[in-house]
């Protein structure tokens, strides 16, 4: 009887189901997600959750809750399972029978289970007792004795895992990366797994490791701080280097204090990984950088490829003045002088930058330039980072613009991700312009640089004084900084009407000056609240009540920007209460639910790491155009889940639809409200700022990167005094960068 006992279940507790798999009603190969029938004594259950491949006949013992899901009656979520291969002659029979085992069918099972009954499991280690079935040569033997073993040695190895405290999805993954070696090689170096598996940080393989009885000052250990510090850095920082110092003083703090390690045994450990070619030191004149080689590369080879298109540019004779008015008379209106000269520069120079904020006329210069390119018979590309900048690049162009790693064509193969435009096979092209540059980290830049062909030129456009990338450097204004490329610096406002105070007020607040507060204008108002409770209380009655009404369009199309998360007023605490009003539950909606998150068919969800392998089509007039990759930042629509396979729809705005699997939903959060930092690239008809106080986060250049996000309108929700301490606060955390030592080193021919 299916779910018998269910009644007496404890729903919201943990339980424990032992029982045989009835039936396995779906397996995902790829993520291991699976749902199966549990024969438990006198009950059925359906399980769900991440599983090693198993089968019918095996026996599974899990642990998890009970919950009720609206479409497909009662599930038990397991988080923790175990798998022990069947004793009885039905339940073994069924499992040889499976499909686990390559070739090996019901009628050879059958003929297996006949001859040795209960011991036929342990036969299949031995290929020559094997081959005396009837039907079965040696080499088939062999074949299905290797199968089994492996089966049996995946098995072992994922519950291992889990022994050491690691969750079955997490163990999985390791699995595939070290497939038969997984079990050696935790036990041996625990630490690799910093390194090999995404999603794993030190403190999971040290507690590993002391499981494990590793040494507490042990080389591995050390030298997994070190690296895991400067991947740290470099990830929540975006720095490419680390100074000695600071890195032996974090190095230290996370080993436990010089009573575990002394800084002595550290500073030799840096000096053994810079030896075996891990870990670069450069002395920059005031301290002695600690890099790892793979950034080291990456900024030298930037350096070494700016400095050549800057050299190899392709010299051709063009009237910039004719061609100018040729767009002029075209568009209807002159260019400002300085818009001229950036055009010309830009067609003159292998290398030039344009930087201006909102209003600046950015937007006017590229499509000069592209029209004059083009009028020479050049091939000309535009990219930005992020699609929706690419979107909003071609619609303010009227010309086809891709994000940079579509332009470069990622390609994922062997579990690799790869670009098909490289170094040995260059773009098709003579010009490349580059939007919202001061979003574009430098592995991506680099990955960009490397694909120009000799002879291109490269067009870098963006805002110096917006938030730096949330990847490692800070490429545009280093580039800037450098002094060795032609840089336009607009300054004059173009966009903007009478009323309008966007624009003004952005620039004023850039230049450490108060925005106007009046609310005299149709597009900048302000709220004046003092608590966190206001804040929030009054940010969900602007975005469902107020603004629609005001503007006439929909609460989706109004983005909350916050300058943290954890707050009454941080992301977290309004995603949830927006999502409440906005889009409540209903019998008519699905969910899933991820810990504290419930994702419902109809929300607004953020992709919030760059997954290159993840799968899209996008439907372009007739033709349906399929390919992998959604990055960082990324908004879209769940448009549907299926709760009894745990796949979900997303829709992005760049109409792109995704399906995910469950064991991919930690790559997603609710985007009604969303951090500063993720805004960066993207434009919003209207935005409000809810700024409640925190000291550690009131920058100018955060509020100035918040303000420039909105086309239509812009509500500040917070006090005066929060407003003031931003404006004059124009602190902007340092990124340790060694690009403009490179680039200037690369100049003077210095052999580095």
């Amino acid at each position: 009887m299916r779910n018998q006992t269910f009644a007496q279940a404890p729903r919201k507790e943990r339980v424990e189901l032992k029982g045989e798999i009835k039936s396995v009603i779906f397996n995902s190969p790829d993520t291991g997600y699976t749902v199966l029938d549990l024969q438990c004594e006198d009950s059925v259950f359906t399980v769900v959750g991440i599983f090693p491949q198993v089968s019918v006949g095996q026996n599974v013992r899990a642990e998890g809750k009970f919950e009720v899901k609206t479409l497909y009656g009662k599930q038990f979520f397991a988080d923790k399972v175990w798998v022990s291969q069947p004793s009885k002659l039905d339940g073994i029979k069924k499992f040889l029978s499976s499909g686990l085992i390559a070739g090996l069918g019901p009628a050879t099972a059958e003929a297996i289970v006949a001859k040795f009954g209960v011991d036929s499991l342990e036969m299949m280690k031995f290929p020559f007792e094997l081959a005396k079935v009837k039907g079965i040569s040696l080499k088939k033997a062999t074949e299905f004795g290797m199968s089994y073993v492996k089966l049996q040695k995946m098995q072992n190895a994922i519950m291992f895992l889990q022994e050491l405290g690691i969750t079955i999805n997490m163990a999985l993954r390791i699995y595939k990366v070290y497939d038969l070696k997984t079990e050696d090689n935790v036990r041996k170096n625990p630490y690799m797994l910093v390194d090999d598996i995404d999603g794993i940080g030190f403190a999971t393989a040290d507690r590993i490791a002391g499981e494990l009885g590793i040494e507490k000052n042990s080389d591995h250990r050390i030298s997994a701080a070190i690296i895991y510090i400067l991947k740290d850095a470099a990830l929540k920082a975006g720095h490419n280097y680390l100074p000695e110092a600071t890195l032996v003083e974090s190095t230290r703090t996370l080993l436990g204090g010089e009573t575990v390690v002394e800084d002595s045994r550290i500073q030799d450990v840096i000096q053994d990984l810079v030896f075996l070619g891990d870990l670069v030191k450069y002395d920059t004149g005031e301290h002695t950088a600690i890099l790892l080689k793979r950034n080291y590369r990456t900024e030298r080879n930037i350096a070494r490829r700016l400095l050549q298109l800057k050299q190899q540019a392709s010299d051709f004779r063009v009237d910039v003045d004719y061609e100018v008015g040729r767009f002029e008379r075209e568009a209807g209106f002159e260019l400002h002088p300085n818009q001229k000269d950036a055009v010309r520069e830009a067609v003159q120079n292998g290398v030039h930058i344009i930087t201006g904020g909102p209003g600046t006329g950015k937007t006017t210069i590229v499509k000069c330039i592209i029209r004059l390119f083009k009028n020479l018979g050049q091939r000309v590309a535009l990219c930005a980072p992020t699609g929706r900048a690419a979107k909003r690049l071609a619609q303010a162009t009227d010309a086809d613009a891709k994000t940079i790693h579509r332009l470069l064509e990622m390609d994922w193969k062997n579990g690799e991700g790869h670009f098909t435009f490289d170094e040995h096979c260059p773009l098709p092209l003579d010009a490349v312009i580059v939007d919202e540059v001061s979003m574009v980290d430098e592995f991506v830049f680099n990955a960009l640089l490397n694909a120009l062909p000799k002879g291109a030129r490269l067009v870098l456009v963006g805002d110096k004084d917006q938030l730096a990338s949330v990847g490692a450097g800070n490429v545009l204004n280093d580039l800037i900084k450098c002094g060795r490329f032609s840089v336009s610096y607009l300054t004059q406002i173009y966009r903007q009407s009478e009323d309008s105070k966007i624009v003004p007020n952005a620039h004023k607040i850039n230049r450490g000056e108060m925005p106007d507060l009046d609310n005299k204008s149709s597009d900048f108002f302000f709220e004046e609240k003092d608590t966190g409770e206001s804040i929030c209380a009054t940010t969900i009655a602007l975005v469902t009540k107020r603004l629609p009404k005001y503007l006439g369009i929909q609460p989706r199309d109004i983005q909350v920007l916050c300058p943290m998360k954890r707050s009454y007023a941080g992301t977290v605490n309004l995603n949830r209460e927006l999502q409440r009003v906005i889009n409540p539950p209903s019998p008519h909606k699905r969910e899933l639910k991820h810990g504290d998150l419930i994702f419902r068919e109809g929300d607004k969800v953020m992709q919030l790491q760059n997954n290159y392998q993840q799968e899209w089509t996008q439907q372009v007039g007739s033709r349906t155009e399929r390919g992998t990759g959604v990055f960082n930042g990324d908004i879209g629509t769940v448009e549907s889940i299926n709760t009894q396979i745990m796949q979900f729809t997303v829709r992005f705005d760049d109409d792109k639809v995704s399906v995910y699997q469950y064991s991919d939903i930690d790559q997603l959060t609710l985007a009604y409200a969303v951090t500063i930092h993720k805004s960066q690239g993207c434009e919003f008809d209207a935005v409000v700022i809810a700024l409640e106080s925190n000291y550690l986060l009131q920058t100018r250049n955060l509020l100035y990167t918040a303000v420039t996000r909105a086309k239509r309108l812009v509500v500040l929700a917070g006090s005066k005094k929060t407003v003031q301490r931003m404006v004059r606060n124009n602190e902007t955390a340092r990124r340790y960068s060694l690009l403009i030592n490179l680039i200037e080193n690369e100049a003077r021919g210095d052999d580095f």
